[in-house]
């Protein structure tokens, strides 16, 4: 089973709050117009495509609109977070892109292509663009595919076998800014709980000391 849909709950049918909205048709509309990209929200309001996201979206030509603002929503979200510590690991990096072959179907090259923008978007304006891709994400989606993709940021900051302060910290930030559960973020830290570079450091200091009595003179 591939990694996205396991953890997004199903890609290509993102949530659009109503069955008789007619979300495909806009969809089409905004992939052809860069800078005026909107798209249906629940209650019939909409919303404005992010500058990050259109850049991203750029990538993916080939794929319905729709499909292709969820994906790269999520796909910058998962950089927000292995960028937040502000270094990028090869780990995570390749993380996403086998995620993007393994859930989407594009190609090895087209993946490297869109997880590099969604890389770059996330270095350059993410002081100003987290909250509002995050929040794009959210309103494009349901409870079950944003549970599902905060996991899959856990999933993307231990991809290098640690989870940093920074990481951790922005873990948090985007399960406030998804409406996320305190208990269901706390199962997550928990399952991850061994990932954390704080729970590493705690263990690394135990283990030298004080039973580890070290190179003794002679």
């Amino acid at each position: 089973m591939s990694i996205f849909r396991r953890l997004l709950g199903g890609l290509a049918e993102p949530d659009h709050g109503g069955a008789g909205t007619p979300d495909a048709e806009h969809g089409a509309t905004d992939a052809a117009v860069p800078g005026g990209s909107r798209a249906a929200m629940p209650g019939g309001a909409s919303a404005p495509d992010t500058a990050a996201v259109r850049r991203i979206v750029s990538q993916l030509e080939a794929m319905p609109p729709d499909r292709a603002r969820y994906l790269a929503a999520a796909s910058y979200v998962l950089a927000r977070v292995a960028n937040s510590d502000l270094v990028i690991s090869p780990e995570e990096t390749a993380f996403m892109e086998r995620t993007l072959v393994e859930e989407s179907g594009v190609g090895e090259a087209e993946a490297v292509l869109v997880v590099e923008a969604a890389k770059q978007q996330a270095r350059l304006f993410g002081s100003t663009e987290d909250y509002l891709v995050t929040r794009e994400f959210k309103q494009i989606s349901d409870a079950d595919q944003r549970l599902r993709l905060l996991r899959a940021c856990f999933l993307a900051a231990a991809a290098d076998d640690s989870i940093s302060s920074a990481e951790s910290s922005t873990l948090d930030q985007i399960a406030s800014e998804l409406d996320i559960e305190a208990s269901a973020l706390g199962a997550l830290r928990s399952e991850f709980g061994d990932r954390m570079s704080v729970v590493q450091a705690m263990r690394a200091v135990r283990a030298a000391s004080p039973l580890d009595p070290g190179p003794t003179g002679g």
